[in-house]
């Protein structure tokens, strides 16, 4: 049955991350982005969490364009044929990076199909620009699946990020309504690759989504499986519908069960389990990457 009212204490949870805290800082970030010519996850995908970003002088930049050559039922950003690559972006990036004085920065890009190397190759240039700016600030990057490419993972890994994320999204039996072209034991199995490939110290991540539909043995056992591949953090938030043409919220999930979740995902054994309705694959990155490291 699909929910249709969504309940007054995720409202409220909605409204208070949408509000900018700083209204000045906010605007100064959407000036700097709008200079740079970058996109954002935080617009492209209608992120909860932006006004609360903002207002924090952070954003998660998105790479390659802001076209998808896939059109999964749950994501926002737009679909259709993508502009050429700029070869341009990973130093525009960059200078944004360092007049923004962010520490951490997490890098992802929409699907791109079309690229021979499925865009992995600006991916490491993006993380190569970073690591010329003083201070080296840490890198995380969220890539799309490549197509299950083993070169085009290999590119990113060379170029060194501090995570390696891939994300995937929900549990196997949602995947065709949910994800279509993209299969959920080709995920599972970059994540296991990158484990392997990654430079020593490579923290490992992926991101699922709750109320899509999902039975609780299906969760525990995508837990199992990206725990077995080498994941080493984990994020679980609430799958909030963009639009009314997007898939359906089967479920509202209450936070005492995301607070559950956190619990199973540190008894396996995951050094980070960030779990809640308005957590993101990029909620408070570099905060959860500090616990690790300090």
């Amino acid at each position: 049955m699909t929910a249709t009212a969504v309940p007054a204490w995720l409202r409220a949870m909605v409204r208070d991350a949408k509000r900018a805290d700083n209204l000045a800082l906010h605007a100064l970030t959407a000036g700097r982005l709008a200079g740079y010519r970058l996109h954002t996850v935080c617009d492209g995908a209608r992120c909860p969490n932006k006004g609360s970003c903002y207002s924090h002088g952070t954003a998660t930049f998105l790479i390659l364009g802001n076209t998808c050559t896939r059109n999964c039922a749950f994501c926002a950003v737009d679909h259709g044929r993508p502009s050429a690559v700029d070869p341009e972006e990973p130093r525009r990036l960059a200078a944004a990076v360092s007049e923004m004085g962010l520490t951490h920065v997490v890098v992802t890009s929409v699907t791109r199909d079309d690229l021979p190397d499925g865009g992995a190759g600006q991916f490491a240039a993006v993380i190569n620009e970073l690591r010329k700016l003083p201070g080296r600030p840490r890198v995380e990057v969220l890539t799309p699946d490549f197509r299950g490419a083993p070169a085009a993972l290999a590119t990113v890994l060379a170029a060194g990020p501090d995570v390696f994320a891939h994300n995937v999204e929900t549990v196997p039996r949602l995947y065709p309504a949910v994800r279509p072209g993209a299969e959920y034991r080709r995920s599972v199995d970059l994540l296991s690759q990158a484990a392997r490939m990654a430079k020593p110290g490579t923290e490992i991540k992926t991101g699922i989504m709750l109320g899509l539909g999902e039975e609780e043995n299906e969760v525990a056992a995508v837990l199992r499986d990206v725990r077995a591949a080498g994941v080493t953090m984990i994020t679980l938030g609430q799958y909030l519908a963009p639009t009314g043409r997007h898939y359906p919220v089967q479920r509202y999930v209450p936070p005492e069960e995301f607070a559950q979740w956190g619990e199973v995902g540190r008894e396996m054994g995951f050094k980070s389990v960030a779990a809640g309705p308005l957590v993101r694959s990029s909620y408070h990155a570099g905060e959860f990457y500090r616990e690790i490291h300090g």
